[in-house]
C-alpha cells in the first residue's frame, strides 16, 4: 500500500474576514479601558458617600430635622426627566456615529448638551433658593450631607459637560469621527451614561425619603 502525501489546503476566510481556525481576540482601546477603570473608582466613591449618608440618617430620629427647608421635589423630578432624556439622546449620538452619520451625531450631541445645561441651571437656581432659606453646607448635618452628595454629582455633570462640549466642538468643526474612529465619542458617552445612571439613586435617597 503506497503512502499518499497530504496536500495542504488553502486557508478559507469566513464571513468575518478571518481565516478558518483563527480565534477572534477582543481589542479594547487603552484610553477607553482607562476611563472604565476611572468610572469604577467613581462608583466606589459614590458608594462610600451614600453609605455615610445612610448611616447618619439612620442615627437621626427625625429626617429632615425640624426647622430645615423642604427640598424642591417637584422641580427636581422634572429636572430628573431632563437628565434621563439626555442619556437617551447620547445613546442616539453613539448610534449615529456607528452608522457614520456625522450630521446626526452633531445634532444629538448638541441636544444632549442642551439638556445637561438645563439640568445644571435648574439645580443651581434651586441651590441658591435653599441657601437663601438658610440651608448651607455648614448650617447642619442635613445641609452638609445634601450638598456633599448632590454637589459632588453636580461637579461630575459639569465635568461630563466639558468633555461633551469638546467632542461637540470637534464634530461641528468637521473632525472625522466615524464608525472606525470614534474613541472620543465612546469615552464621552460612557462618562455621560455614568452621571445619568447615578442620579436616580441620589434623587430617591435624598429627595424622596
Amino acid at each position: 500500500m503506497s503512502d499518499i502525501a497530504a496536500v495542504p489546503q488553502p486557508l478559507q476566510k469566513n464571513g468575518k474576514g478571518m481565516f478558518a481556525g483563527q480565534r477572534q481576540e477582543l481589542v479594547i482601546n487603552s484610553s477607553l479601558f482607562g476611563l472604565l477603570i476611572f468610572i469604577g473608582t467613581e462608583i466606589m466613591f459614590f458608594a462610600g458617600l451614600i453609605s455615610v449618608f445612610m448611616i447618619i440618617r439612620a442615627g437621626t430620629d427625625t429626617w429632615p430635622p425640624a426647622g430645615q427647608p423642604l427640598l424642591p421635589v417637584g422641580i427636581t423630578t422634572i429636572n430628573t426627566i431632563f437628565l434621563l432624556v439626555s442619556g437617551f439622546t447620547m445613546y442616539l449620538a453613539r448610534k449615529a456615529i456607528g452608522h457614520n452619520n456625522t450630521k446626526a451625531l452633531t445634532r444629538w450631541l448638541g441636544l444632549t448638551a442642551l439638556l445637561g445645561a438645563i439640568f445644571l441651571a435648574v439645580q443651581g437656581s434651586e441651590w441658591v433658593r435653599l441657601i437663601s432659606f438658610g440651608l448651607t453646607i455648614s448650617s447642619s448635618t442635613y445641609g452638609g450631607t445634601f450638598y456633599t452628595l448632590i454637589g459632588c454629582h453636580g461637579l461630575h455633570v459639569l465635568g461630563a459637560m466639558i468633555a461633551l462640549l469638546r467632542v461637540l466642538y470637534k464634530s461641528v468643526r468637521g473632525t472625522t469621527y466615524s464608525s472606525s474612529n470614534r474613541t472620543g465619542v465612546e469615552m464621552c458617552s460612557a462618562y455621560w451614561f455614568f452621571v445619568v445612571a447615578i442620579w436616580p439613586i441620589l434623587f430617591v435617597l435624598v429627595y424622596l425619603n
